[in-house]
């Protein structure tokens, strides 16, 4: 159990596995400040905050991870549906798009952005 202590990142994914999203954000936000820099620890602390329906304290960490590794797929996928929630449907417009253009086959970003620019 020790190994959690030392690997905070993952005491967080263990957390929100069993379903302790509150005690996960609470911990991850105690160590935010460390972790700052660091692009996982960004899009688990996002998607604690999306896991609760929190979009609008979900967007500043995916887009922290975005800023930290501007090429992965996963993070500007879960962005995409943050914006979504928040109603801004530009913004996922571009994620759509940047999303295509790093996997220009991800029929998911395709259909989705089809089905935006019909809206």
């Amino acid at each position: 159990m020790a190994g959690l202590f030392k690997h905070p990142k993952r005491r967080i994914k263990k957390l929100l596995r069993d379903g302790e999203y509150d005690a996960a954000i609470a911990f991850g936000k105690s160590l935010e400040s460390q972790y700052s820099d660091d692009h996982d620890f960004m899009f688990i602390l996002g998607s604690a905050f999306f896991i609760v329906d929190d979009a609008k304290r979900a967007l500043p960490y995916f887009e922290k991870a975005f800023e930290l590794d501007n090429e992965d797929v996963e993070t500007l996928s879960l962005k995409t549906n943050v914006h979504l929630a928040l109603e801004q449907k530009d913004e996922a417009i571009a994620c759509c798009k940047y999303i295509i253009k790093l996997e220009p086959k991800n029929t998911e970003a395709q259909d989705l952005l089809e089905q935006l620019e019909r809206v």
